[in-house]
């Protein structure tokens, strides 16, 4: 028994008891084997002492990367699920669903959730992800499933199983300018993929909601 451990546990909570609003932490022992655990831990210790100093949990930076995202949406998705009934519809969705799954593994896209009649996803390059919207696009109309798509690059938030940013927000409003079996985006996306195969085709300028000044948009198709 490590009686020095014994008495520095008991001197601690005294300590506690004299300080208002203080609790007493036991950090793991391979955290606290010097006489400065904050230099072994320094993040989980800072952050135990925000959240007294504060009286909440501490906060820390969400993690940014570049990437490209990616919204499919069905178009006249209600007009179809009132058409077919429940139990057909479902079947579509169901073909639909394989259809994004197989799509993405084939282009290395990320699933990130699915959108109402869509879904959202995330490319490490913009042009494997115009490759993909049009793989998806092709195989989901063969399927009996009309798409449109929205592609923007630029940083996103990573939280948890979800994304954020306003690289996210600015591809859900180029979607909304999208016609059926269009794949739409944003200029940065075309000067990204400067010298491939893919043609873009000059879309004009656009206000996207909530985002400031006017956006050039462009309809995206890979090269024959």
């Amino acid at each position: 028994m490590d009686r020095s451990r014994d008495i520095n546990r008991l001197f601690a909570r005294q300590l506690v008891e004299g300080i208002e609003g203080a609790s007493l932490v036991e950090m793991p022992i391979e955290k606290s084997i010097t006489l400065f655990p904050w230099l072994e831990a320094g993040e989980e210790v800072a952050g135990l002492v925000e959240e007294f100093l504060t009286g909440s949990p501490a906060t820390h930076a969400c993690d940014r990367i570049l990437a490209t995202v990616l919204f499919t949406d069905v178009v006249q998705s209600t007009e179809q699920a009132v058409t077919l009934g429940d139990r057909r519809w479902r079947a579509v969705l169901d073909r639909h669903d394989s259809i994004i799954a197989r799509e993405l593994a084939r282009f290395r896209g990320r699933f990130v959730k699915s959108m109402g009649g869509g879904v959202l996803a995330t490319f490490d390059g913009p042009a494997r992800a115009v490759h993909c919207a049009a793989a998806l696009r092709d195989s989901l109309f063969a399927a009996g499933v009309s798409v449109r798509t929205g592609i923007h690059t630029g940083e996103i938030e990573l939280r948890d199983d979800d994304i954020g940013g306003v690289a996210v927000h600015i591809a859900s409003r180029v979607i909304t300018h999208a016609s059926s079996g269009e794949i739409l985006t944003s200029s940065t996306v075309k000067d990204l993929v400067v010298g491939s195969d893919i043609v873009f085709d000059d879309r004009g300028e656009h206000e996207l909601k909530g985002v400031p000044g006017r956006w050039r948009l462009f309809a995206a198709e890979p090269g024959m």
